[in-house]
């Protein structure tokens, strides 16, 4: 592929579905873009107030006009026009260990922004742009949990039972603030149609893509967007692409076939190493939905990921919780190393090859299973009233209690 971005982005963006980009290496113009767009995310955590003495406490700590230049990014070429909150899930205002009235408390997860005229010219369109952080609060997190399929019916007009995706995630994008009250906080759903319809509306006639982006659960969200503007042809004719970063399974096969048949293009960076890229569905999914020519049972209630994957291979031993790490996933995909394998600070390749043979066997396996548990009853004891988990603490608790499922 040749020529400016300017000139070829609807390749970059996925029309074509990446072919030729991704293998046998990535394109130059494809791997700037994936960095770029990695960037744009890690906004949402530079820019999330963890202090909770903070009037702003899980908030942004910047007002929409300065976020870029406090994070360092005032070049980014974008102008943030809206924040975006979401609300946990009605059903955890019965969970006991969740501080009563703190699931209505809307809680920043990102930001739409427009591409300036200067980053328009030089991108050969008008990026509509929208971001999300992954999970920080124990909310999210049990929302993560919450691992059943459920029909997205996301258009009144045409339900479509077969498409169905994981309930927390659909929880956390649909749900309002107190029940959707008339002062309320109005759902995330309804705050991006809104945002995005309006930007839409605005940019008329010129040449205008959606590029959604998120990290962990932030992809998951990601995802319901890109189906939801699509199955509601709220972007017409403009393309709608999803850079996903270290995310889970969003929905069933169903939710995976409408998505390519409506166009919805999405790009999964994903660490090898990184067990939330392995969740829901760590047996009923794609892999396990057909036996020989023979369709099994359940294949309906098989997770399925959707879209091209960026495979990324990186393991710090004395820092497990880096397999999940947004920085890690950029700083891999900026420097590529051999085989993507880093030898250094004690990077190694192929976790289960350094445990089989490095490591003294089903002992050693054992082992290490026990400390994961010990490890999750730990976070469960923790997390019982808290309202807020450090973001490290929290991804390192996340990885283990994934790593022992896993196991």
């Amino acid at each position: 592929m040749k020529g400016s971005l300017a000139q070829v982005w609807r390749k970059v963006q996925g029309c074509g579905d990446w072919e030729g980009l991704v293998s046998p290496s990535l394109h130059p113009l494809l791997r700037e873009e994936i960095v770029r767009y990695g960037e744009l995310v890690s906004a949402c955590y530079k820019a999330f107030e963890l202090n909770s003495s903070s009037s702003r406490y899980l908030s942004c700590k910047y007002g929409k006009g300065s976020m870029f230049e406090e994070v360092g990014m005032g070049g980014s070429g974008y102008d943030v026009t809206r924040y975006v909150y979401v609300t946990a899930p009605d059903i955890m205002t019965s969970i006991p260990s969740i501080r009563p009235g703190s699931c209505c408390r809307g809680r920043w997860v990102g930001y739409v922004a427009v591409a300036s005229d200067d980053m328009t010219d030089r991108l050969g369109r008008r990026d509509i742009l929208v971001t999300f952080r992954g999970t920080v609060t124990s909310q999210e997190w049990v929302a993560n949990l919450m691992s059943s399929l459920t029909p997205a019916r996301l258009d009144p007009g045409d339900p479509r039972p077969e498409v169905q995706v994981e309930s927390g995630f659909l929880g956390l994008y649909t749900s309002n603030e107190c029940g959707g009250s008339r002062f309320g906080l109005e759902s995330c759903r309804e705050q991006l149609l809104c945002e995005i319809s309006r930007l839409l509306r605005k940019y008329k006639g010129e040449e205008v893509s959606i590029s959604i982006a998120g990290h962990s659960m932030g992809s998951s969200l990601a995802h319901l967007l890109a189906y939801d503007i699509s199955e509601l042809g709220l972007n017409s004719t403009v393309p709608v692409t999803v850079f996903s970063y270290g995310g889970p399974r969003v929905g069933n096969l169903g939710f995976k076939q409408r998505c390519e048949e409506l166009g919805v293009k999405v790009l999964r960076v994903v660490n090898v190493h990184d067990p939330v890229t392995k969740l829901p569905g760590v047996f009923l999914n794609e892999n396990f939905r057909v036996l020989g020519n023979y369709e099994l049972p359940w294949s309906c209630s098989c997770y399925s990921h959707v879209g091209v994957e960026v495979l990324l291979d990186f393991l710090d031993v004395k820092n497990p919780s880096c397999v999940h790490d947004l920085d890690a996933y950029i700083s891999l995909v900026r420097c590529p190393r051999e085989e993507g394998i880093i030898h250094e600070d004690g990077v190694v390749g192929n976790i289960f090859e350094r445990v089989m043979s490095n490591v003294v066997g089903n002992f050693e396996l054992c082992r290490l299973r026990r400390a994961a548990s010990g490890m999750v009853d730990q976070f469960l004891v923790q997390s019982q009233g808290a309202e807020f988990l450090m973001d490290n603490n929290f991804l390192g608790w996340m990885n283990c209690l994934a790593l022992y499922m896993l196991m």
